[in-house]
């Protein structure tokens, strides 16, 4: 575990959106964040914050709560579960990493996500075409 805390910062803010189009829509022709990647696979897509490296992922699979970006989920969980939470899913494995989602103490659920595989690599307009390592 880092020196100064297990959570790293907000890796996204996941959006529930009833299609990846509508959300586009609105959240990149309307409010004009930028796209950078989509995974219609996942019914995912990210989206550029101006100020700042995490994401607006808009989903048509989750709820609306942040993803915490950790060092790794496996040790993450660990230390969470050690000192009273729980889990609710995973881990698993996603294309740039790993994901699970615990719940604190209080009952509070934590999405934890680790770049352990890498970065997206995407064609200009957001299509993915890979992974790169970090």
């Amino acid at each position: 575990m880092a020196d100064d805390g297990l959570l790293r910062r907000v890796d996204a803010v996941q959006v529930p959106v009833p299609s990846l189009d509508e959300g586009l829509a609105f959240y990149v022709e309307a409010l004009g964040h930028r796209l950078l990647w989509r995974n219609d696979d996942l019914g995912q897509a990210g989206l550029r914050l101006p100020d700042g490296d995490s994401e607006l992922v808009l989903t048509t699979t989750s709820p609306y709560e942040p993803n915490w970006l950790v060092d790794d989920v496996a040790t993450a969980i660990a230390t969470i579960t050690d000192h009273g939470g729980t889990i609710v899913t995973g881990p698993l494995d996603i294309p740039v990493g790993r994901v699970a989602v615990v719940r604190d103490p209080f009952g509070n659920p934590l999405v934890l996500v680790d770049l352990s595989k890498g970065l997206y690599t995407t064609t200009p307009d957001g299509t993915i075409t890979g992974v790169r390592p970090t």
